[in-house]
């Protein structure tokens, strides 16, 4: 009974974590950072920059990047392993999850 009493209550602390910090996260970067598409495509590196100039002028707007499909990247001519880290992160950044650092990291 006491071992069920102590579950319910870690449960109920757990279930209402502190405001404005969500439960689930990656490493955040200490200051915020305005996100264009430029910006998005150097947070997530890997050579996914060097489409920054086309994404710019196909999409033109990051918000626009956040809903855009596999196929019309596809139609621009963006690689398969580029297309699946954009609408990874992508994802990622629309669930509060990550978001790209105001400094790119530096290569090891």
């Amino acid at each position: 009974m006491a071992l069920l009493r102590a579950i319910l209550q870690t449960r109920t602390l757990q279930a209402n974590p502190a405001p404005g910090f969500s439960r689930f996260y990656s490493h955040s970067s200490p200051y915020l950072v305005k996100v264009g598409i430029p910006e998005f495509l150097n947070g997530i590196g890997k050579g996914v920059e060097n489409h920054a100039a086309k994404l710019e002028n196909e999409i033109g707007d990051f918000q626009k990047l956040l809903v855009t499909r596999t196929l019309k990247l596809k139609k621009l001519g963006i690689p398969c392993q580029h297309r699946k880290l954009i609408l990874n992160y992508a994802q990622k950044y629309r669930l509060g999850l990550w978001r790209p650092r105001a400094e790119p990291m530096k290569a090891k």
